[in-house]
C-alpha cells in the first residue's frame, strides 16, 4: 500500500469506523495503540510511581532528622557523667551560698559584726539604721544604712573587714565627703582638717533565704 493511500484512508476514517476498529487502517491502529500505551504509562506514573517517590523523599527527610536527634542524644549520653558531676558541684556551691544567707535570728548578730568591724577599723559610728526588708524570688534583701567618720585608709580597712565576714554583704550608694567641723578657725577644726577626717555614708545589703514556710 502506497503512503498516499494511507493518508487518504486516514482522511476518510470517521467515527463510524471507530466501531469497526479491527478493520481500521494499520496506521490508525498503531496511533491508537501508542496513545493508549502513553495513557497507561502516564496513569501508572501519576498514581503509582509519583506517590512512592514523594513518600521516599519524606522518609529520607525524616531519616535525616532522626539521625540528627540520635547524634545529639548520643552525645548527651556520652557526657552524662560529666553533666552529673557538674550538677552536683553546682548544688554544693548553691548550698554553700544559701548557708551564707542569714536567717531572721542572724540579722541581729550581723549588726553586731558590722558595728565591731567599724570600731576595729578605728571609725566613729554615726548610726546604723536597718531598713525595710525587700522580698525577691527566693531571697529577701535586708538593707542597712551606715554612717561612719574617719580617715580614708580606715574606710578601706572597714570595707575589707566586711568582705571577710562569713555572710554575704554588698555595699552600694557609697558617698564620701569631708567632715564639717565646728567653729571656723578653731583648734579642733584645724586638727580635723590636718588629719583629713572624712564622713562615709553607705548602704550595706545582706540577704536572707526565704524558705518554704
Amino acid at each position: 500500500m502506497a503512503f498516499s493511500d494511507t493518508i487518504n484512508e486516514v482522511r476518510n476514517f470517521d467515527q463510524e469506523d471507530m466501531k469497526r476498529i479491527g478493520t481500521a487502517p494499520l496506521f490508525i491502529r498503531i496511533v491508537l495503540m501508542l496513545l493508549l500505551a502513553a495513557a497507561v504509562i502516564f496513569a501508572s506514573w501519576h498514581y503509582l510511581v509519583k506517590p512512592q517517590i514523594e513518600k521516599r523523599a519524606q522518609l529520607e527527610t525524616k531519616e535525616t532528622q532522626l539521625r540528627t536527634t540520635f547524634d545529639s542524644e548520643q552525645a548527651k549520653a556520652a557526657n552524662r557523667e560529666a553533666y552529673v558531676e557538674q550538677l552536683e558541684e553546682m548544688e554544693k556551691t548553691f548550698n554553700v551560698m544559701l548557708r551564707q544567707l542569714p536567717n531572721k535570728t542572724d540579722i541581729e548578730s550581723l549588726l553586731v559584726d558590722l558595728s565591731q568591724t567599724s570600731v576595729a577599723s578605728g571609725l566613729d559610728v554615726e548610726y546604723f539604721k536597718p531598713d525595710s526588708e525587700v522580698p525577691r524570688e527566693f531571697y529577701a534583701e535586708y538593707p542597712i544604712k551606715i554612717s561612719v567618720t574617719g580617715q580614708y585608709h580606715q574606710f578601706g580597712q572597714f570595707i575589707s573587714g566586711l568582705a571577710a565576714l562569713p555572710r554575704i554583704v554588698t555595699l552600694n550608694k557609697i558617698d564620701i565627703s569631708r567632715l564639717k567641723g565646728g567653729a571656723r578657725g578653731g583648734a579642733d577644726t584645724a586638727e580635723k582638717a590636718s588629719q583629713g577626717k572624712l564622713k562615709m555614708d553607705l548602704v550595706a545589703t545582706t540577704y536572707r533565704y526565704i524558705d518554704e514556710e
